[in-house]
């Protein structure tokens, strides 16, 4: 019986042309989670930020600017990247968090959702062109992406358009320092089932949640700063509980996707890992290949977070677009290469994948 996997024909991008630098929050008044105001200068705070995070400056979207927007952009590049008539997608899944936020507004909107707003966007008529949009933290588009791929291993669908997209510009506190991690931008690739025989396309995944005291890690929550409206929520994470979680956690599971692809540790040539933390991303890696009683390759991590921030769901898949057409100096992929893409969020959820191109 001829088995299909799920192999990547194209892929798009978008960055939206607000560039907002670490010098830009020089008037923000940032508070601790206990009320009282940081005795730093908010320029310290930025600095050090860049010493841990890498984070140097980030996109916003513009004013006149939803998600859906970012995410249309990204999607129809995608469709041209492949050359594909749209009518034949079989899905579309869109990976997000907050739906559609206007300008000045915290307020998400899923009604519609985003897969169906880039339906209509695209001028799909095809009414068998299911869309929707899943809610997994940051590891939303790679779990998007392991989902299409279950579509397509019980025959259900032979294309999908799958999207990462956010703003989360719309939904930090700017009385709260990690305000400064969030940026804005979407990503999206189309797949399609082919009889590879293993040679090429999706090798394999692993998937966790954890929701003992985790799933309090990332949160939505009051201001900082007191004195504002109770009511009105914004994110908030526990930088450091992330980070140890994340360290003790992550490895594990890139080791159980790389095990169950049945792949040498020395074939693997990059790592697509959510862009969360320069440091705590270089810390996982190392932790990965250890498991491997093995160096970490030079040049095997692709990185973008200095420059584009930290935009949840959409980092991985701009940064394989980027690589993928040669817009990242030192890294190339060509056919054969093995690749993982991995990724931790809110959930807490951690997912990875072995793909070969």
């Amino acid at each position: 019986m001829e088995t299909f996997a799920s192999v990547i024909i194209g892929t798009g991008s978008y960055l939206p042309n607000v560039v907002v630098k670490n010098s830009d929050f020089v008037n923000y008044e940032f508070y601790q989670e206990n009320g009282e105001k940081f005795p730093n200068s908010t320029l310290e705070i930025a600095e050090k930020l860049k010493d841990i995070t890498g984070i140097e400056e980030r996109r916003y979207a513009e004013k006149d600017q939803v998600n859906s927007d970012l995410a249309l952009i990204a999607a129809q590049r995608a469709i041209d990247d492949a050359g594909i008539d749209p009518e034949t997608l079989d899905l579309i899944i869109v990976g997000t968090n907050f739906g559609d936020i206007q300008y000045n507004s915290n307020q998400p909107d899923f009604l519609p959702g985003v897969g169906t707003k880039v339906k209509h966007g695209l001028g799909i008529k095809n009414p068998y062109t299911v869309a929707f949009d899943i809610v997994f933290g940051c590891p939303g588009w790679l779990q998007a992406f392991i989902i299409a791929e279950t579509y397509v291993k019980a025959g259900m669908a032979k294309r999908a358009l799958i999207i990462g997209t956010e703003t989360l510009s719309r939904v930090v506190d700017k009385h709260d320092r990690d305000a400064m991690i969030f940026a804005d931008g979407a990503g999206a690739v189309v797949i399609e089932a082919q009889a590879t025989n293993g040679k090429k396309g999706v090798l394999s995944t692993a998937v966790r949640t954890d929701t003992k005291d985790e799933v309090m890690y990332l949160h939505w929550g009051k201001s900082y700063k007191p004195d504002t409206d109770e009511n009105v929520g914004y994110v908030k994470m526990l930088g450091r509980k992330i980070y140890e979680y994340s360290l003790s956690n992550v490895p594990a599971a890139m080791k159980l996707a790389m095990d169950r692809a049945g792949v040498d540790i020395l074939e693997l040539k990059k790592v697509f890992i959510h862009q969360a933390n320069e440091k705590m991303d270089d810390a996982i890696i190392k932790r990965f290949f250890r498991l491997y009683k093995s160096k970490v390759p030079e040049m095997v991590m692709p990185m973008s977070i200095q420059k584009y921030g930290n935009n949840s769901v959409a980092t991985i898949p701009i940064l394989l677009d980027e690589v993928l057409h040669n817009k990242r100096e030192g890294h190339e992929l060509k056919e054969g290469d093995v690749i993982m893409f991995a990724s931790v969020g809110a959930g807490m959820h951690i997912n990875a994948m072995v793909y070969k191109i």
